[in-house]
């Protein structure tokens, strides 16, 4: 029964992933067809990511009074809903309007299904469960750019999406008996791993959790961090098709071979993390993901600047599920839980605030900012992250020479 319920799970989370990545994919031809400029993607993004952290704060309370089964049942029904507004959208307005279901959809299954696994499932799960994500973000261009280099239009991308989440709802209603009888039942895996999380000698007291030093670095590492992700998935084949030259239908299959690098290499990193810490995972891809955007910024031929959104995703995979997994040994276990909420709304809001505002500066000048936007944003991640390891650093001195072996 419980595996069951897990694979339905992982398929939730390929559908939460789906309508993640289409929207980048699919916005050189949809505001052609409805004539709208380039920087109302943005927006769009923005409105669906608002929906996403009012949900995902909400969620828990939700949660408590219909129990995970029926949100998830009713956050898969608002998103299909949605993109069927998407497929039959007259006007920018409609798909203003019909972003808002598509947020508050996302973020209620995000948050429901991720506290979900982690307290009845073994923490193991938890890694593959953003690998799924991606297997729905890398799926949603292919099937967008299959349409658009068909006969069909990208309305008929959006339906067809709306149909697999339609799909899900069945499945969902058919299984929601197996959520009720899971109530209450947590993991003892689960729970010795979060007993068992030691907090780190030396750390200073703190009362409240934003008064423990270098909480406020790691919230900046994960604003930036979600802002590049959610940038070059939103505006990377824009630039394709307007600064390099492509098609629309093969520069969406570049973005979706983007966000294959990110679900890629996140399931190499479920086995690597055996080896390596977090901490190494953690600067090896920021590492690799500027040497991605540098293929980008350097005048290079075409098929360079394809394999630095390769490159990209496969750097960007570690980082996120690693820093998510650093928290309690950074900041100790009595803070933890409350930090991870924060990280993740700083999370949210990075991707809210850093893809409209390169659309603002693309529409000042043009989408060839592109690469120098990404490089800034990857390159202030990286220092906000350097700057919280040195600080975890002289502590664990200082911890040292308090208590020597």
């Amino acid at each position: 029964m419980g595996t069951i319920l897990l694979l339905v799970i992982y398929l939730a989370f390929i559908s939460l992933g789906l309508p993640d990545s289409m929207l980048g994919a699919s916005w050189p031809v949809m505001r052609l067809d409805l004539n709208a400029p380039l920087g109302i993607a943005g927006l769009l993004s923005m409105t669906v990511t608002v929906g996403t952290i009012v949900s995902s704060l909400l969620s828990g309370v939700v949660v408590r009074r219909f129990g995970t089964g029926t949100v998830t049942l009713a956050s898969c029904v608002m998103t299909a809903s949605a993109l069927i507004g998407f497929s039959y959208a007259p006007s920018v307005v409609w798909l203003i309007v019909s972003a808002i279901p598509l947020g508050l959809g996302g973020g209620a299954v995000d948050a429901a299904l991720n506290h979900y696994v982690a307290a009845r499932y073994k923490a193991h799960h938890m890694s593959w469960l953003h690998c799924f994500w991606g297997v729905g973000a890398t799926a949603g261009p292919m099937i967008m750019g299959a349409f658009l280099s068909g006969n069909a239009s990208w309305r008929d991308g959006y339906l067809a999406v709306a149909g697999i989440q339609f799909a899900l709802v069945i499945i969902l209603v058919f299984t929601l008996p197996l959520w009720r009888a899971r109530a209450g039942k947590a993991s003892t895996r689960s729970e010795v791993e979060h007993s068992e999380t030691a907090s780190p000698s030396g750390r200073e007291v703190a009362s409240k959790p934003l008064q423990v030093k270098g909480v406020k670095l790691a919230l900046a590492s994960f604003l930036f961090y979600c802002g590049v992700e959610m940038t070059v998935g939103l505006w990377g084949s824009s630039y394709l098709v307007k600064e390099r030259g492509l098609a629309a239908d093969e520069a969406a299959l570049w973005g979706s071979i983007y966000f294959a690098g990110i679900t890629i290499g996140r399931f190499i990193t479920g086995f690597i993390t055996f080896k390596l810490s977090n901490r190494l995972l953690i600067r090896g891809g920021q590492i690799l993901t500027l040497t991605g955007v540098l293929l980008l910024l350097l005048p290079l031929p075409t098929g360079c600047a394809l394999a630095g959104l390769l490159i990209m995703g496969l750097g960007l995979a570690p980082i996120y599920p690693c820093m998510l997994h650093e928290t309690p040994v950074r900041f100790g276990q009595e803070h933890a839980g409350k930090i991870m909420g924060y990280q993740m709304a700083v999370a949210y809001t990075g991707s809210t605030l850093l893809p409209p505002l390169l659309g603002l500066l693309a529409g000042f000048a043009t989408i060839g900012v592109f690469p120098i936007y990404i490089a800034v944003s990857a390159a202030a991640m990286m220092l906000f992250s350097e700057r919280l390891n040195v600080l975890l650093n002289r502590r664990h001195e200082r911890s040292a020479d308090i208590h020597p072996l």
